[in-house]
């Protein structure tokens, strides 16, 4: 009796484990089933374009020479204000130099005043050849008088006549030679004072200004370093006042209009979200990295920013709040999605952002999906 009271229990002991053991089964099975289901969610989605970027002062740019030098003199340090027209720095070039010193010495050879023993010389030839003239005029009016009371020889007559003729033609060419010299030393005069010009022109352009009123962001090279039209050598813009620089893809340039709101993130500072506004989109592309230059105005600033800080942006293009959404990988090809009964159900699609799907008809918030 005790044995079959044993064998019974053990009976029961075996069929219990066996419905704990399915039941546990069944549950995984359907925590299994369950797995990857979710319930669409009512919340804002927004579409935005990905831009990267830095950050620029107002008016920012590089300071470069026209002409090739040495740095003779740095008048400014990093972090100073500056006006426009202030001087930077200042190259040298010997060559140059001397050319100015050249060019000035022609043109003080050259000047009116230089040549005044040559004028004062041609002068003189002038009154020489009228007095000649004078004597000439004097010596054929006595010789015709004396030819009319028929005194003397017709031949004295020419003679006197022949001289008066030349000492006419002596006196106009010393005019002539004096009115070509007096044309010549004013043009030799003008002509050295625009060379002179010109060198002195050369000269300034040693000399590196500011084209703003702003501040020295940076300082590229040092005193003697030699330089050429080509090498940067200052980062100038507007102190306290920076906008944002952004590279647009061209596959998204088109969606984008002035006015838009930018959301953008620096690693200056983790974990914030700063706002700032389009100003203007340029309208050529750059050819390398195929993106488009959009500039963005500060509406939310960080407490302190500098020059080319880089940046991640997104570009907001539309937003819809209370919107029925749906992570992206639950959306079927061809616009559906999986029910949890096994069904596809077509859905008509929205906005999207980088995880996030609309879904404008086909399913509420209490119909569960699988993925």
């Amino acid at each position: 009796m005790i044995a079959n009271s044993i064998t019974l229990y053990r009976i029961y002991l075996y069929m219990y484990s066996k419905i704990i053991f399915y039941t546990i089964l069944l549950g995984l099975v359907a925590c299994k089933a369950k797995k990857g289901s979710i319930y669409p969610q009512q919340q804002t989605i927004t579409e935005a374009v990905y831009a990267s970027g830095i950050v620029k002062a107002n008016q920012q740019y590089q300071a470069f020479a026209t002409v090739t030098g040495l740095i003779d003199t740095i008048y400014v340090t990093e972090g100073q204000m500056v006006k426009k027209g202030q001087p930077i720095l200042h190259l040298v070039n010997t060559a140059i130099r001397l050319n100015t010193e050249n060019a000035a010495l022609a043109a003080a050879n050259a000047s009116v005043a230089a040549n005044a023993a040559r004028l004062n010389e041609a002068k003189i030839a002038i009154a020489t050849a009228k007095a000649q003239l004078d004597n000439a005029t004097t010596l054929l009016q006595r010789q015709r008088n004396l030819w009319a009371q028929q005194i003397g020889t017709k031949n004295d007559l020419d003679q006197r006549e022949l001289a008066y003729t030349n000492a006419l033609h002596a006196w106009q060419s010393a005019q002539l030679q004096y009115d070509d010299l007096k044309k010549q030393i004013d043009f030799s005069a003008q002509q050295a004072q625009k060379n002179l010009a010109i060198a002195g022109t050369s000269t300034n352009d040693y000399t590196v200004k500011s084209d703003i009123d702003g501040m020295v962001f940076q300082l590229n090279k040092k005193k003697g370093e030699l330089v050429s039209p080509q090498s940067a050598l200052a980062l100038i813009g507007a102190a306290h006042q920076f906008l944002l620089e952004l590279q647009v893809d061209e596959h998204d340039i088109a969606r984008i209009q002035n006015g838009m709101q930018v959301l953008y993130t620096m690693d200056s500072y983790k974990n914030k979200v700063f706002e700032a506004t389009v100003i203007k989109i340029y309208p050529a592309m750059d050819a390398q990295t195929r993106t488009f230059k959009v500039d963005a105005a500060l509406v939310q600033s960080p407490p302190v920013l500098y020059p080319n800080l880089t940046l991640e942006a997104n570009i907001v293009i539309r937003q819809h709040p209370n919107a029925i959404t749906i992570p992206a990988n639950y959306l079927l090809p061809g616009d559906s999605v999986l029910l949890a009964n096994g069904q596809k159900q077509k859905v008509l699609v929205g906005i999207k952002d980088y995880q996030k799907i609309e879904i404008v008809s086909g399913i509420t918030t209490k119909d569960e999906l699988m993925e």
